[in-house]
């Protein structure tokens, strides 16, 4: 999974992005033509912890998420993202806008002075932009084409142009695709341009450090100026959580206590967007290899298999199911079984969070 960090200059989103990744990408400016930041960020999973200690397995892997921090000056025309970084972002599962909150006057804000609800509005309007943009140049594109299409291709062109123009009306009413109501035949058509309003959103409110322990009442400050279901928020001090990335589990943990941060921020950012995108994560579970893999929530059984390896989606007989807590309390994938725990699953069963997965197939 991508998760595009975005967010206008001195924002902080580079210092989040160092935070998240445990990385020293350069803060500040960029200069001109530099490519994003990119760091690979491992899930912690407190479950697939706990298994392991079962298990006790030769190798333990965490599900990742891929983190790509784009320049600020990518949105400081007013006119969009950059065209250089516009193919990437689309590419990306999900968006993080970084919205400063803080206040620091060794870093003047690029407007002058701090308005988290000013910043989303405008970064919203170049979102909404850039994808009015493309639907009118697809609908030019539709046009010039109705003069020698196929009869039998005539409706769905037409089809695609009213829900383009729908789409567009919508944009410049100022509601993002994700916020505007589809069927789910109009949804699939949408999936291959890559609209950038129509992704989650998650906003990140960058806090100032004194600020850290009253995180969740200034998420309820701004919970009525950022709105929609596929939109999520979140208020962390990345000054504080960059600092934390530095030191060592029990001395973080240590520190929090001290600021009265109950939960680290980055882990509950990192929950926000898989929650946001819709994912959910199984696990193989074995003394080879305890591991953790994501899917989509709603996914079957083969296709689950198919993260694992493709063979196993080709040749999926069945699924042996264990819930992770039964297997926890159990002990053993034996005793699980004894217990009428471990079930047995066909093609049709959807993959729930937290099941532990063995699959049989044919070679």
């Amino acid at each position: 999974m991508d998760l595009g960090i975005i967010g206008y200059q001195r924002s902080g989103k580079t210092t989040i992005f160092n935070a998240v990744t445990r990385g020293n990408a350069q803060t500040g400016s960029y200069g001109a033509g530099v490519q994003p930041n990119i760091g690979v960020v491992k899930v912690p999973d407190r479950r697939l912890d706990d298994l392991a200690k079962i298990f006790k397995p030769k190798k333990f892997t965490l599900a990742d998420i891929r983190y790509i921090d784009f320049p600020g000056e990518a949105f400081s025309d007013g006119q969009g993202p950059n065209a250089q970084f516009l193919a990437q972002l689309a590419r990306c599962d999900a968006l993080i806008h970084v919205a400063r909150v803080f206040a620091d006057e060794t870093v003047p804000h690029p407007q002058s002075s701090v308005d988290a609800a000013r910043d989303i509005a405008a970064m919203d309007l170049e979102l909404m932009f850039a994808d009015a943009a493309f639907i009118e140049r697809r609908l030019e594109k539709i046009e010039a084409s109705m003069r020698s299409v196929k009869m039998s291709e005539r409706d769905a062109a037409e089809r695609e142009m009213e829900l383009l123009k729908r789409l567009k009306a919508g944009l410049e009413a100022d509601i993002p695709l994700r916020d505007q109501e589809m069927s789910p035949d109009e949804e699939k058509l949408l999936v291959n341009y890559q609209f950038l309003t129509d992704k989650p959103l998650l906003v990140v409110f960058n806090i100032d450090e004194g600020d850290a322990a009253r995180a969740s009442e200034i998420e309820a400050a701004y919970a009525g100026k950022v709105r929609g279901p596929h939109t999520a928020i979140a208020a962390i001090s990345g000054k504080i959580e960059q600092e934390l990335a530095q030191l060592s589990e029990d001395e973080a943990e240590e520190f929090r206590k001290d600021l009265g941060i109950t939960e680290p921020g980055l882990d509950r950012m990192i929950r926000m967007s898989y929650e946001l995108t819709g994912l959910i994560s199984f696990f193989t579970i074995g003394e080879d290899e305890c591991r953790a893999w994501n899917v989509k929530r709603g996914a079957t059984a083969p296709a689950a298999a198919g993260k694992i390896h493709t063979d196993l989606e080709r040749g999926f007989i069945r699924a042996e199911v264990v819930r992770w807590d039964d297997l926890l309390a159990a002990g053993s994938i034996a005793e699980a079984r004894k217990r009428a725990q471990l079930r047995q699953e066909g093609k049709t069963y959807v993959v729930q969070d937290g099941d532990c997965l063995n699959i049989l197939f044919n070679v």
